[in-house]
């Protein structure tokens, strides 16, 4: 038997304006798309904007559905956008923001495990690394890449392993 740790680093800033302009861009895109979710039943309102290699933006906003779990959450709903809106272009980055029915949430929230496998096939598909930057009023997390979310990751290797 053999015990084994899984550990990473992050970085994290206590303001939006420690960070240089293209993450404070990002980060207010991702407000602003919150502003726009549907939540009537949870009031929990999730933005999220994806940076693209040629600099555009694309937003999402959680959806949410009275026939829980017909709903989709914010990183998705932005990340699907991206890739039918700009097939040709790749992730570099995605920020994601909460507002609750009437205020900005002050710690950073984090990603669920759906939207955590959804990065990282987009990660995969596009062969690097996406910064993800987790924005509270208080707090802002910055994180290299999807594998220090998700470590041991269901991935397409395997699914080699079942196909012949």
């Amino acid at each position: 038997m053999k015990t084994r740790n899984i550990s990473f680093s992050y970085t994290e800033h206590d303001n939006i304006e420690e960070l240089a302009g293209e993450d404070k861009e990002l980060i207010v895109a991702a407000k602003d798309a919150s502003v726009n979710a549907y939540a009537p039943y949870s009031g929990f309102r999730v933005g999220a904007a994806v940076r693209l290699s040629n600099r555009e933006i694309v937003k999402g906003a959680n959806v949410e559905n009275a026939a829980y779990p017909s709903g989709i959450c914010a990183e998705r709903n932005a990340l699907g956008n991206s890739v039918t809106n700009f097939p040709g272009e790749k992730v570099i980055a995605i920020a994601i923001a909460a507002s609750g029915k009437d205020e900005s949430i002050d710690d950073h929230i984090s990603p669920c495990g759906m939207c955590r496998q959804v990065i990282a096939e987009e990660e995969s598909r596009n062969g690097h690394e996406i910064r993800i930057i987790l924005a509270g009023s208080n707090k802002i997390l910055i994180i290299n890449s999807i594998s220090d979310l998700l470590p041991l990751q269901f991935n397409k290797d395997n699914l080699r392993i079942a196909l012949p």
